[in-house]
């Protein structure tokens, strides 16, 4: 059975809440808990901190939900926003970063569909469950790792993710670009000798020209 608030829009039910709805308040936690908490353990890794960080941001959303303005942004970005500043606290105190697994014994690097730059974000739908993606993502530097966390894996609008970041969308379009990139480099097949198969072919390449 549908409840109202399932209906209600995010405008709306920010507006009610800041009213003093609390059955608004639980409106937005039940729409956005899901998502809030698949970006924080995208970013950190854990899903402990995960679950600590989606409750700091909603108790600062009961703490700050006056400062909330419709006209600057969506409540969707606002929360983010939240979220990421208590990412970033517990990014500095716990530092997430994982190594990349090795090559398995039968070969390759369990990735090598994605060969295609111009065609990660499908690349990404079709493989975010596997732990070898994820644990390529948490190895990036932060700044890399939210933009491909909030536009490839939440299919954020740049407008939007910029939104979240405090930052211009020229900057969100930059990083994303050279975030994919990285991911790239990290997640094709290895050569037998250990490199990349891309900086196996770039050395390849210079020694035929000698």
């Amino acid at each position: 059975m549908m409840r109202l608030e399932d209906q209600a829009s995010d405008a709306d039910l920010s507006r009610d809440m800041i009213a003093g709805d609390e059955q608004a308040f639980v409106g937005i936690y039940r729409r956005l808990q899901g998502p809030l908490y698949r970006f924080a353990l995208q970013m950190t890794g854990s899903a402990s901190l995960a679950e600590e960080i989606v409750q700091e941001a909603f108790m600062t959303l009961i703490r700050q939900a006056a400062s909330f303005d419709a006209k600057r942004g969506t409540l969707q970005a606002y929360l983010y926003g939240i979220c990421r500043n208590h990412v970033l606290r517990c990014v500095a105190q716990e530092s997430p970063y994982v190594g990349m697994p090795e090559a398995s014994s039968e070969g390759g690097n369990g990735f090598s569909e994605l060969v295609d730059p111009s065609d990660l974000l499908a690349s990404f739908a079709a493989v975010e469950s596997i732990e070898r993606v994820r644990r390529a993502v948490l190895t990036l530097p932060r700044s890399y790792r939210e933009v491909v966390v909030l536009c490839d894996l939440h299919e954020m609008a740049y407008e939007q993710a910029a939104s979240v970041l405090g930052c211009p969308i020229g900057t969100v379009r930059s990083r994303l670009h050279r975030a994919r990139e990285l991911l790239l480099a990290k997640l094709r097949p290895r050569a037998p000798g250990g490199m990349n198969v891309s900086v196996a072919e770039r050395a390849e390449g210079a020694e035929s020209q000698r």
